[in-house]
């Protein structure tokens, strides 16, 4: 199966688990098309751990990166202004142990490593039996996140999954066919 066709099925596949969110990932993407300060957003660093993680997850072949769609940005919105402020403290922290895990196995930040040493970190953080302890239960969460963007944003629904936004087209002045009253069910003859 090539890389294309599995993000078409991949893609399909997440359309259909989050079919009670799209509203939530438009409303996301609408919000970074207007631009705007983000309010309490991640760090620099923390934003280029998420687009290291991204990229790993959906790199760039003949379809585009995450990064080169915006999800690090997408990522941004979600945490910041929709977690709670709990949420967004455990994620925060959890960026920061899966930054630990990358400088203690391999010297760096996540984000300065070769694209083949993100891949093993990112790799024995899969690996992890328990996904609930730190880091894996963050980059799981991670993972969803970037999923998620990735398939609602505009560039890959329209030129990767070739999703049609208003399938046909819109005929303003289309005709409308008449249809002959029928009669009352009541039984008032008489009436019509």
């Amino acid at each position: 199966m090539e890389r294309r066709e599995l993000l078409r099925a991949a893609g399909a596949a997440t359309a259909l688990s989050f079919l009670g969110a799209p509203r939530d990932a438009v409303a996301i993407w609408s919000r970074l098309a207007r631009g705007g300060a983000i309010l309490d957003g991640l760090s620099d660093a923390q934003l280029a751990l998420i687009g290291a993680v991204a990229d790993t997850i959906l790199p760039r072949t003949d379809s585009p990166s995450a990064t080169d769609v915006g999800v690090p940005a997408f990522v941004n919105v979600v945490v910041s202004e929709n977690y709670t402020d709990a949420d967004r403290a455990a994620f925060v922290a959890g960026l920061d142990a899966i930054e630990a895990r990358a400088k203690s196995t391999a010297g760096d930040a996540l984000a300065q490593l070769a694209p083949s040493a993100q891949a093993s970190i990112i790799e024995s953080i899969e690996r992890e039996e328990s996904r609930r302890a730190e880091p894996a239960r963050t980059y799981w969460r991670l993972k969803g996140l970037v999923i998620h963007g990735y398939f609602t944003s505009e560039a890959v629904m329209k030129d990767v999954l070739k999703v049609e936004v208003m399938p046909g087209r819109f005929e303003g002045s289309a005709p409308m066919p008449v249809r002959a009253s029928a009669p009352s069910q009541r039984g008032d003859r008489g009436h019509a």
